[in-house]
């Protein structure tokens, strides 16, 4: 095969791939990649969740999967607990989770965590990641391929974790665990699923900081969580 020819198969391969991504990158379905798809039951001993975060912590290593290697400080992993029943997925890392390579640890963090204590659970208690995992440059809107470079890593936090009850914060959070490009004002507050877990689609709290009136609905969203969580004893 010539050169041309190469390149022009690279390219028709290129483009079957990205005729299945939904409107935002994404696979439209868990089992539209590889990566996505939902892992074969485990045949040996059964891996302890903490142990299953800290292989998939080496796994991910000084990772240069995607362009953000090279302008972030740290690598943030998201933190909590392994055993967590409920989880958040927020967007992407900002400045001061850059600094200290932890997710939401500025004033949007201060702010969920006090949405955590409001229903009855503390920040120890949950699982808290982004969607990606190193902060954009100027905290711009995370890009399609980036996200696809974080995506089996995510998707293996949450299957190491296995939560009860997945809350996507914001936009980028709500799209990518419901595989939606639908705006989050229309799916906020609408109950979905991610590989059957519950999953509810909320404000970010950095959009409760500039719009505090949205708190209510939110506050309505976390009762919903509460709720499921209860009901899942």
């Amino acid at each position: 095969m010539g050169e041309r020819e190469a390149v022009l198969a690279e390219l028709q391969e290129r483009a079957r791939y990205y005729a299945t991504l939904s409107d935002i990158g994404l696979p439209p379905s868990p089992g539209a990649r590889a990566e996505a798809a939902t892992p074969p039951a485990p045949t040996g001993p059964a891996i302890l969740p903490a142990e299953g975060l800290k292989a998939l912590r080496e796994d991910l290593g000084d990772c240069q999967r995607c362009k953000l290697a090279g302008g972030r400080k740290t690598i943030v992993f998201g933190q909590g607990s392994p055993q967590a029943r409920l989880m958040f997925v927020g967007e992407a890392p900002g400045a001061e989770e850059d600094e200290q390579g932890l997710a939401f640890v500025g004033k949007a963090g201060q702010l969920l965590t006090r949405i955590i204590e409001a229903i009855g659970l503390r920040r120890e208690d949950v699982f808290i990641a982004n969607v990606i995992k190193c902060r954009p440059p100027g905290n711009r809107n995370p890009e399609p391929d980036e996200i696809l470079s974080c995506q089996p890593f995510l998707e293996r936090q949450i299957d190491v974790i296995r939560p009860l009850v997945l809350v996507g914060l914001g936009k980028f959070g709500a799209q990518w665990l419901l595989k939606t490009a639908e705006p989050i004002s229309r799916i906020r507050g609408r109950l979905g699923q991610y590989r059957g877990i519950s999953v509810m689609p909320t404000y970010h709290p950095a959009f409760l900081l500039r719009n505090p009136s949205a708190k209510k609905d939110v506050w309505e969203d976390m009762k919903v969580v509460k709720d499921l969580l209860q009901q899942g004893r």
